[in-house]
């Protein structure tokens, strides 16, 4: 029996928090090690199990995995979240790739200086209202299905949960132009592995805040 995966990083949301929440949809009891400081980090590289020099690194499977994408894409593959075929592959992928994108915004916002702060977050609310929730919308409404691909649920409908509560927190009405975002919302979030990981006390991180992004740039110098 394999033991459980060992994520390696800080103890915030960053790149990890997508592979805690496949994880935790898959009902995958996974153990954190958090580098919480500099001298951490340098350990790990110096052993040499940091392929690129980088976090974050699953342990998993008898392999030290690196490179979010690919972590990611491992699990949704090893867990059955990856589509049937080829094409559902390729529709999961773009979704996720849009969400990606739309999430990626907003974690570097409390990284951003303060008097860019806000023309930032209004861009953010911009793209998710009209670049990235439309289309969504779009796919449920057009195959009038409960899952973004295959009618299963898959690592496209997980990875848009996550970026819709990411968007809400930074505007909570966001999803009001978009019932079926909102209906799809209420029957992810209730997928038993994934209530269990949004309630408190779950190995889900709280919104990065500004002291943890003293922590965070000690850590790795920026």
């Amino acid at each position: 029996m394999a033991g459980k995966p060992k994520l390696h990083y800080t103890k915030g949301r960053g790149k990890m928090e997508s592979i805690r929440w496949l994880l935790a949809a898959a009902g995958v009891e996974f153990e954190e090690e958090f580098i919480e400081t500099k001298e951490d980090l340098e350990k790990l590289r110096n052993d040499g199990v940091l392929l690129f020099q980088q976090v974050p690194m699953v342990e998993i499977d008898g392999m030290r995995m690196v490179q979010t994408r690919a972590i990611l894409s491992y699990i949704a593959a090893k867990y059955n979240l990856y589509g049937k075929d080829l094409k559902e592959r390729a529709w999961i992928d773009m979704y996720v790739e849009g969400t990606t994108d739309l999430m990626g915004m907003i974690m570097y916002l409390p990284f951003q200086p303060a008097d860019t702060k806000e023309k930032n977050l209004a861009l953010i609310i911009e793209r998710a209202t009209t670049r990235y929730f439309p289309v969504y919308e779009k796919a449920l409404k057009d195959h009038g299905q409960d899952y973004l691909v295959g009618n299963k649920l898959s690592w496209a409908d997980v990875h848009l949960l996550e970026a819709i509560l990411m968007v809400e927190e930074c505007k909570p009405d966001a999803l009001s132009a978009f019932p079926l975002l909102q209906a799809f919302k209420g029957r992810i979030s209730n997928i038993p592995t994934i209530k269990k990981f949004l309630q408190p006390g779950s190995q889900r991180k709280p919104p990065t805040d500004e002291k943890f992004v003293a922590v965070v740039k000690k850590i790795f110098n920026i």
